[in-house]
């Protein structure tokens, strides 16, 4: 079973969304929202592998078929 996540989904998404569309330094955005900055920069990341601005990380999907291939 894995473990429970520390932070919920909608700040997660909200998170994302502020550093995405605003432009603001991640580690501010970390800050206000009392979130630690490498969690966020990786949720950055992430969405942006998702969107596919990002060749160096797979998407969700491809990390998912993965986790279920090796199972």
């Amino acid at each position: 079973m894995p473990a429970p996540r520390k932070y919920p989904d909608g700040l997660r998404e909200r998170a994302v969304r502020e550093v995405r569309t605003t432009g603001r330094p991640i580690t501010h955005v970390a800050k206000d929202l009392g979130i630690h900055k490498e969690a966020l920069r990786g949720w950055v990341r992430q969405a942006e592998a998702d969107a596919g601005e990002r060749d160096d990380r797979l998407t969700s999907t491809e990390l998912a078929e993965l986790k279920q291939l090796r199972k």
